[in-house]
């Protein structure tokens, strides 16, 4: 089963018809959206002229049937302490958001469909092949 979790960025570029992200969650059989991916989102509106027409486009995304959220859970902690504390051993800071997208995505054994490099520097992180 191919399973896909689409950062913030991704998501934005699905909207605007990136070929790679359209190719990548058309061949998906699940497509998880993290709760702070949400978030990330979320926030982004807020501060838009088209707050309405955005949450309009993102909850019809959301209730196509490949599409689920991912909400966090003791599994979910546990591995962000783990790639929280090793990052913090080498020395590889990364966006916090991005640290428990990345935990959600090892949770569920999916590829990250991002166009942030530093996802990279995660132990254990899988990312889509266009990465």
């Amino acid at each position: 089963m191919k399973k896909i979790l689409l950062d913030t960025n991704a998501y934005s570029r699905l909207l605007l018809g990136e070929r790679h992200v359209l190719d990548a969650t058309a061949s998906a059989d699940i497509v998880f959206m993290s709760v702070f991916v949400l978030g990330e989102l979320h926030a982004g509106f807020q501060g838009g002229r088209k707050k309405k027409e955005n949450l309009e486009i993102l909850h019809r995304f959301l209730s196509k049937p490949p599409v689920k959220i991912l909400h966090t859970s003791d599994e979910t902690a546990h591995v962000f302490g783990e790639l929280k504390s090793i990052l913090k051993k080498n020395g590889a800071p990364v966006p916090i958001n991005d640290v428990w997208i990345a935990a959600h995505a090892i949770e569920t054994g999916s590829r990250i469909v991002t166009f942030d490099r530093h996802f990279a520097t995660i132990k254990g992180v899988r990312l889509w092949d266009y990465m």
